[in-house]
């Protein structure tokens, strides 16, 4: 297989809105570049990207999945991504390992729910970006509408590079070429725009264009032109439809002329060293340093086993190069490299900065890990990504007696390969609960385990996620003593407890003065205090937003240990909430709900039967409307199902977390009496 030098690599994720088309745009530039002889189609499961059995089953992306392509001398890697909100980590995942980011838009849809979170992602991180407007021979679509609709929406940066002619049969190139007939707004003028945009980052150039009246050949802006993508004061906008194959060279050429190589991109946000030390770190994509690369997708396979898919920011790795992971001090020998093609592994001898690749079998390595091939970079990370909360969850425990252990290794599996998966384990109910980001989310990790692992499960729905707090100061004492012949223990502490504000969490303030408590056992006093916050008094639930202040006490010189210092704060804190006006907290989600415009009034009606509230709304050009609002979780269970009859299957939502705010009394009253109940048993 050809090496290719940094210069001459490209990397793109498609990202946008399920239904976009970025799954078939991505096979029809593999066909276009020669890497596969017939076009794959979503519908019939013969994709290159979409290879994952299930994924064939729902008919779109439930994964990111690796490509590359080889043509005029350059290689592109392509990370096509799931588009649909459920799925919607693995694209956000996809952004460490590349420099632009293509937001593909189904021309009949128009700006939509995921398109929007996309560009505000992509901006985010720092990503040169290009919007591609695909299936634009579809009938009833209005383009110049839709243009002026993401310029409106993303900004006056927004402009075409090429243009649909013939009736959307054909795309004309606005950069390279000055002049031509288009569907729409005139090609002389496009080109005009582009130039006059891209000028603008260069004082000396934008002064010979403007006061020397001298014309400016496109071939003499590449400078500028990756600048202005950098800065984002340009966003192409292309033309395509994948399905026919229109567009497709045009937008290939983009990719291989125009879109910046690695040297040329924003450089990866790393920073290195941890706490006050912390200092940016910026690799050099020389392929002569030190390697760096960072593994931002895991895939475990039941017969391949662990492979890490990783970007090479910078030196070169090769095939049995010695590798460390993280600040590990022992090294693993990468014994085979990969370029992936879909399910396909290509093998490689080396890769350079750019480069996409993949190692396997090494389990340790771990999602976000740093590779590198000297101790000079054990302290080096990659800024951190933000993902959404996982809030839906199912309460999960094996179908067959003796199956605990299997469930328990299948499942870390699962959360490996996705960081919108989280697990919990409640010992007091012995609970454990899977979250992710949503019904169809969860509903497909379950299918997974019981298809690739043969694992059968029996799920329900969880405990809410409920905190206590306090609502006022107060304070409270407790004297340990017990004498039992021989020595005794003794431990006496007084402290006080108030309020924090909401998401403060918990705050241990040590006033102790004249050694009444003695240094060493200050410790023993916060870890008996934690263990209370683990499970509140009220309720049986987490406790936050709490101070306590330990500021007396008293010791015996013979009998205090620290177990009995354990023991005084663990029941001098109860004592405190008891008269701090307890309060149980019930999380508030952020929702936002895609929904036909007819059926906003039984939406909001809805939601304000769940005790939530409407915040705001936006309507799209397709005519849905996206309706934000906040609900207490509480009220949201079915609440998938609810959306789905209410807009005939056309609606769509996701949620995060927002804040914690106080239950209603009568809720508060039913947790606490049935936490007394159930505690009254386990003591009788």
């Amino acid at each position: 297989m050809t090496q290719y030098t940094t210069e001459n690599i490209r990397t793109i994720a498609l990202v946008g809105h399920g239904g976009a088309g970025k799954t078939t745009l991505a096979e029809a530039i593999l066909l276009q570049a020669g890497a596969i002889q017939a076009v794959g189609s979503v519908e019939k499961g013969t994709t290159v990207s979409d290879y994952d059995p299930l994924e064939k089953s729902y008919q779109h992306s439930l994964h990111s999945s690796l490509l590359h392509v080889d043509n005029n001398n350059t290689r592109l890697h392509i990370v096509d991504t799931p588009g649909y909100p459920d799925f919607i980590g693995q694209a956000i995942g996809a952004l460490d390992a590349v420099e632009t980011a293509a937001v593909v838009i189904n021309a009949s849809a128009g700006i939509e729910m995921i398109t929007s979170r996309m560009m505000n992602w992509t901006k985010k991180r720092q990503l040169c970006r290009i919007i591609v407007i695909n299936k634009i021979d579809s009938e009833n679509i209005d383009l110049p509408i839709l243009v002026e609709a993401i310029r409106e929406t993303f900004g006056k940066e927004c402009l075409p590079i090429n243009l649909p002619a013939d009736n959307g049969t054909r795309v004309v190139d606005c950069f390279f070429n000055p002049s031509g007939e288009s569907d729409f707004m005139s090609v002389e003028e496009a080109h005009q725009a582009l130039i006059d945009q891209v000028v603008e980052v260069d004082e000396n150039l934008m002064a010979q264009y403007l006061e020397q009246g001298e014309e400016i050949a496109p071939e003499q802006l590449h400078e500028p032109f990756e600048r202005a993508l950098r800065e984002g004061h340009l966003i192409p906008i292309c033309f395509t439809s994948a399905k026919n194959n229109i567009g497709i060279k045009e937008l290939l050429n983009i990719a291989e002329k125009l879109l910046p190589n690695p040297t040329e991109g924003n450089p990866a946000p790393c920073y290195r060293g941890e706490g006050e030390n912390t200092e940016t770190f910026y690799p050099n994509q020389d392929p002569a340093a030190h390697a760096l690369a960072h593994v931002f997708k895991i895939q475990i396979d039941p017969f391949v086993g662990k492979v890490s898919v990783f970007r090479v920011h910078q030196g070169t790795i090769k095939k049995d190069s010695q590798l460390y992971i993280g600040e590990g001090r022992k090294a693993f020998k990468a014994g085979h490299l990969f370029l992936m093609q879909g399910a396909k592994f290509v093998e490689v001898d080396s890769v350079v900065p750019g480069d996409i690749a993949a190692v396997s079998k090494i389990d340790e390595i771990e999602f976000d890990s740093v590779l590198h091939d000297s101790h000079d970079e054990d302290r080096i990370h990659m800024k951190p990504l933000e993902f959404p909360a996982p809030m839906h969850g199912v309460a999960i425990a094996p179908t067959k007696r003796g199956d605990e252990q299997r469930l328990s290794e299948v499942l870390h599996k699962m959360v490996a390969e996705d960081p919108t998966l989280s697990l919990e384990h409640d010992a007091t109910l012995n609970e454990t609960v899977l979250r992710g980001l949503g019904e169809l989310h969860l509903r497909s990790v379950l299918e997974r385990m019981s298809s690739v692992y043969k694992l059968d499960v029996e799920t329900r729905p969880p405990r809410i996620p409920f905190r206590e707090t306090v609502a006022a100061k107060a304070e409270g004492h407790h004297r340990h003593k017990k004498q039992s012949g021989g020595a005794g223990q003794f431990g006496e502490v007084f402290l006080r407890i108030e309020p924090l504000p909401r998401g403060a969490g918990f705050e241990f303030v040590d006033e102790v003065k004249g050694g009444t408590i003695p240094t060493q056992f200050i410790p023993a006093v916060k870890k008996g205090i934690e263990q209370v916050l683990e499970a509140g008094p009220t309720a049986g639930f987490p406790l936050q937003d709490v101070r306590v202040i330990v500021y007396d006490g008293k010791h015996h010189a013979v009998d205090s240990k620290e177990i009995a210092f354990v023991t005084a704060g663990r029941k001098a804190f109860p004592d405190a909430i008891g008269k701090a006006k307890p309060t149980v907290l019930e999380p508030i989600v952020k929702l936002q709900i895609n929904s036909p415009s007819e059926n906003m009034g039984d939406i909001t009606g809805d939601l304000s039967g769940r005790r939530g509230q409407v915040t705001g709304t936006q309507t799209m050009r397709s005519g849905a409307l996206v309706i934000e609002g906040i609900a207490p979780l509480t009220e949201l269970e079915g609440y998938a199902a609810r959306v789905k009859a209410i807009t005939s299957g056309h609606g769509a939502w996701t949620m995060t977390l927002s804040h914690y705010e106080p239950a209603p009394h009568q809720l508060q009253q039913k947790l606490s009496e049935e936490f007394q109940k159930n505690r009254k048993q386990e003591e009788d």
